[in-house]
């Protein structure tokens, strides 16, 4: 078992930006692949960045390269998400997500990730 815990999120005005945290604790080895995810009151659960964390290989949802990162530190067990310039529509709640799963493929796709933490508000304001 894998247990995640968000923080980060609040509100901001269209061009700011947030850094997102989610600390994992618990069988954290066991997770190959790390997420970030969001969902919009309406809407569908969207992937936002991955990382592979073997590889060190990244992966970014076309609608918010180039804005945001993400990042991992081993050695505190902690996934971040560095958003910048946001817009409006990047309001969301924002969910890490994990998974032992080794391949490459899916890596943005919530089907993919067995474990989710209970997620941070992401208020963007035009």
């Amino acid at each position: 078992q894998v247990q995640l815990v968000e923080s980060g999120g609040g509100s901001v005005q269209a061009g700011g930006s947030l850094r997102l945290s989610c600390q994992a604790s618990g069988y954290v080895y066991s997770s190959n692949r790390l997420g970030w995810f969001r969902q919009a009151p309406g809407k569908e659960r969207e992937g936002v960045a991955a990382i592979h964390t073997r590889s060190g290989s990244t992966y970014t949802a076309a609608s918010v390269k180039g804005r945001f990162t993400i990042s991992q530190d081993t050695a505190k067990n902690t996934l971040f998400l560095q958003m910048n310039s946001l817009k409006p529509e990047d309001t969301a709640m924002y969910y890490c997500a994990a998974d032992p799963k080794s391949t490459l493929v899916a890596m943005l796709d919530s089907n993919a990730y067995n474990y989710w933490g209970q997620g941070t508000q992401v208020t963007v304001s035009s």
